[in-house]
């Protein structure tokens, strides 16, 4: 027996939908952070892209009725979310990063980080033309976002989407031919630097798995359904990012840069780096999530 079993029969209009959506994950105490942050927003985006209308258009169609087949795929969809806390975006197969629409399923992270608010304005002092940059890397890559981002933002790059994941190279091509990206962009299945040898790069980003151990056994249930793979990172939540710093510089040009997400780690990692002079980029929560080091100072490192 589904959990809502007469609302396909009483709800018709998009107004109702998605006001019962709203009371429903009120109700169900959810957990958000795959794209939204509240019950109103995940409710609209549920119920607009499941009906495969754009996002912006919830005025015009609030008291537009929905076919009988329409309104069980809603219920269906918000039973889903509630009742085994799949994320939106895997339930729509979409996710969105500074208004682009990527495709997403269980076998990549749902796309969210700090770094695509920085490119290419909030890289400008260390980047001067972004003409200039013609090769870049997205080290754990996931579904391939941050490397779309970077064929935007840099016209002249060569792109190289890099994931240890056979299933996220599989979606990362999706989004690559999505854009009609396949001739800028790269997908390689690595360890992380493993198959890059001799490529050299002006910029290198990495938004890489860096929850600690003990976020990772407290993680909310939405958070589990991802591939945990591409969470966890150690004890301090700090090993793929001792890779980055320690290899970065044997894969940069003279003058490439090394940009890193590193979530809540910034205490773990000053204190494991205490000489190195990390530049923290201001985004939208602040300065403490995303390092900028150029090859110079990786270079010391080691």
């Amino acid at each position: 027996m589904t959990l809502y079993p007469h609302a396909a029969d009483e709800l018709f209009t998009i107004r109702d939908w998605v006001r019962f959506a709203v009371s429903r994950f009120e109700e169900s105490g959810i957990f958000f952070g795959h794209g939204t942050d509240n019950s109103y927003d995940e409710a609209v985006w549920l119920v607009l892209r499941a009906l495969h209308l754009p996002m912006d258009t919830l005025d015009n169609f609030q008291n537009a009725v929905l076919t009988p087949k329409e309104r069980q795929h809603l219920a269906f969809l918000i039973e889903q979310r509630i009742t085994k806390r799949v994320p939106t975006a895997y339930l729509l197969r979409e996710a969105w990063l500074q208004g682009f629409k990527f495709y997403v399923d269980e076998r990549v992270i749902v796309p969210r980080s700090f770094i695509a608010e920085l490119l290419p304005e909030g890289l400008a002092p260390w980047i001067e033309f972004p003409e200039m940059v013609e090769n870049a890397a997205d080290i754990c890559t996931g579904s391939g976002c941050l490397g779309v981002l970077l064929a935007d933002a840099y016209p002249n790059t060569q792109v190289d989407v890099v994931d240890i994941s056979p299933d996220a190279i599989a979606v990362c091509n999706i989004n690559i031919a999505s854009y009609g990206l396949e001739n800028r962009v790269s997908a390689i299945q690595s360890d992380m630097f493993s198959a890059l040898k001799g490529k050299q790069y002006d910029l290198i980003i990495s938004n890489p798995p860096y929850v600690d151990a003990p976020s990772m056994a407290q993680l909310p249930q939405e958070y589990r359904q991802e591939p945990q793979l591409a969470l966890g990172s150690g004890e301090a939540g700090l090993d793929h990012t001792h890779t980055l710093l320690h290899q970065a510089a044997d894969y940069l040009n003279d003058g490439g840069i090394l940009v890193v997400e590193i979530g809540h780690n910034r205490d773990a990692l000053l204190g494991a780096y205490p000489d190195v002079p990390f530049v923290w980029l201001e985004v939208s929560s602040g300065d403490e999530f995303v390092f900028l080091l150029t090859k110079h100072d990786l270079d010391q490192i080691r």
